[in-house]
């Protein structure tokens, strides 16, 4: 959506205090742990865009806690399975050759919005070393999230999200659905059915030199998201808030994925 759009479709422009005012609302507090799925259009025009929404959730959530988001690198994967958009096959070996080494200082999101890509630039975050599915933090315990991310099976149990599902996070939704929910994959290596697996490559530095490092990985599936979230919804209490000219859910992460993995090993096949 363009930005004349967006002031259109927007009744006041969206100011930081606004959106401390709304997180507030809706629950948020000093010392917690979220992990943030945003869309920054979805509020309205903001004044400070991306800058803003950031500022006002560390001034809530203070240095006491942490805030995460996800900073996958969508393009620092296997090219043959590229599909939006796919590349012609004559090009793999060439972009295995020669795409840059991921840097964590300087490698961007890719496909997930401007918020998390203006967050990993903000001082005092850090960034986990998947090159792929990396993860940003910032806060207190910010060291021990994003470190010793296991390349093989990123999302699961040696993951930022097991991490902060240790110290008992919350998911904020802030005008997306549970399908740009990435704590459920950490549910889907907790479930019991039957999964697939597949052979996954990254460009990385190692010993000093620029290599391509394939390693093995869930195949993932955000096909029935929307779903488990949904179901998760009905059998709970939760905080659902206007946010700008948006909703926002926050719900716990761990409870979460304790469910889902229940809800995946019964109706996944």
């Amino acid at each position: 959506m363009s930005e004349k759009s967006i002031i259109k479709n927007s009744d006041f422009p969206v100011t930081k205090s606004r959106l401390i005012e709304d997180l507030n609302s809706g629950g948020l507090k000093s010392g917690g742990t979220i992990i943030v799925h945003s869309s920054l259009s979805s509020l309205g025009w903001v004044c400070g865009g991306p800058i803003s929404l950031i500022q006002a959730l560390m001034e809530i959530v203070t240095e006491k806690g942490n805030i995460v988001m996800p900073a996958h690198s969508e393009d620092y994967t296997e090219p043959s399975y590229w599909s939006n958009p796919p590349v012609d096959e004559s090009w793999w070996d060439i972009i295995r050759k020669e795409m840059p080494a991921y840097q964590p200082e300087i490698t961007p999101c890719r496909s997930i919005g401007i918020v998390p890509e203006t967050f990993r630039k903000f001082p005092g975050v850090k960034r986990s070393s998947h090159p792929a599915v990396s993860f940003t933090a910032w806060g207190k315990d910010s060291d021990y999230i994003i470190s010793d991310h296991s390349l093989n099976n990123s999302l699961g149990h040696n993951s930022p999200l097991r991490k902060i599902y240790n110290l008992k996070s919350k998911v904020l939704l802030i005008g997306v659905n549970h399908d740009r929910n990435t704590s459920l994959h950490l549910a889907e290596h907790k479930a019991n059915f039957q999964k697939e697996k597949e052979i996954q490559g990254s460009p990385i530095i190692q010993d000093g030199k620029k290599l391509w490092l394939e390693y093995e990985d869930l195949k993932y599936d955000d096909s029935d998201f929307i779903e488990v979230g949904e179901a998760f919804e009905n059998k709970i209490d939760y905080q659902e808030f206007n946010i700008g000219h948006t909703t926002a859910r926050l719900l716990p992460q761990k409870q979460l994925v304790d469910f889902a993995a229940k809800w995946f090993s019964k109706n996944r096949k």
